[in-house]
């Protein structure tokens, strides 16, 4: 089961890998975890406080919309346990083909730890995470808070300002790094917000960095929500190590659809449908079965409205 469970992760890599004409420049890594609510007494059960149930605390990480690792964890664990194995795995296999390929982590500050980004800095990756504020963060941004406060007072509108420094912790951190600081001021609320990155303000100044590339990790939300629709969440079985393999036949589940969804319906409606629609309006459909010697008939209802979709993705497919 183990070795199976191998070849299974392994082989999430390979299909993005396969998926692309040509090496791209860059990847972009969003790692991810989410709460799978446990009702039993299944192995490996915890209460989590922030869920307010019991749970596991799977990871999940993605380039773009491709799955590329579902790891199954416990819930009374740090947020970002396990996610420096997973990143070595994923980007050793992926450097295998593309030893030139540019790679940015990108997440929440639930990942940000001196460990993977010692990692990162250390293997010519780069990163961007979100950073929980502090008091020593805050004090460093008052001057930029003040002024978007100033500048809100006059317009009435939203002001942003985005600045960058050095920063380093007292002691969790080995060595110094650029931080991005966005002060923000809205009607009855300061906003202020920070992330960690490892690139320069040359290839990355501070307001496109945030605006553009950190926040777009937001619809990494959306591809675990596809998650949940195959029913990846049925942890129903007594072991982590069964409950593990079936998020690994949801995540195939996943990916079977996600690359129905790349080569079949492009340039449909369909196009960027979740999963859930392409699954119950293009699959799920009833249908007549007919087995002959030499032919299988499939006669679908002659009301069925996607039958132009469903001839499309036919055709697409067909080798």
């Amino acid at each position: 089961a183990v070795i199976f469970m191998g070849m299974l992760a392994i082989m999430l890599v390979d299909v993005f890998l396969e998926s692309f004409t040509k090496v791209p420049d860059r990847i972009v890594l969003d790692l991810d975890s989410t709460d799978f609510a446990i009702h039993g007494w299944q192995e490996g059960r915890f209460f989590h406080g922030f869920y307010d149930h019991y749970c596991y605390l799977p990871l999940y990480i993605f380039c773009e919309n491709q799955l590329l690792g579902a790891r199954l964890r416990q819930s009374n664990i740090d947020g970002s346990a396990g996610a420096l194995e997973e990143v070595k795995r994923i980007i050793g296999q992926i450097r295998e083909s593309w030893p030139a390929v540019r790679i940015i982590l990108r997440a929440d500050s639930g990942f940000c730890r001196d460990g993977l980004m010692d990692w990162c800095e250390n293997n010519h990756v780069d990163f961007v995470f979100g950073l929980a504020r502090n008091s020593r963060l805050e004090t460093i941004l008052a001057p930029k808070m003040r002024e978007a406060a100033a500048q809100f007072a006059m317009t009435g509108h939203r002001a942003r300002i985005f600045t960058e420094f050095q920063y380093e912790t007292l002691d969790s951190w080995t060595r110094p790094r650029r931080v991005i600081a966005k002060a923000e001021h809205t009607e009855g609320k300061a906003n202020p917000r920070f992330v960690v990155t490892s690139m320069s303000a040359e290839s990355w100044p501070p307001q496109p960095l945030y605006e553009d590339l950190y926040c777009a990790r937001g619809d990494m939300e959306n591809r675990i929500k596809e998650q949940l629709s195959l029913f990846a969440d049925r942890v129903s079985a007594e072991t982590m190590q069964a409950n593990q393999l079936r998020i690994y036949f949801s995540a195939i589940a996943y990916v079977l659809v996600d690359g129905l969804r790349r080569l079949a319906l492009t340039g449909t409606d369909m196009a960027t449908a979740q999963v859930s629609t392409i699954r119950l309006q293009l699959l799920k459909i009833g249908a007549l079965l007919r087995i002959t010697v030499r032919r299988i008939w499939i006669s679908m209802a002659a009301s069925y409205p996607h039958q132009q979709l469903f001839h499309h993705a036919w055709a697409a497919l067909r080798c």
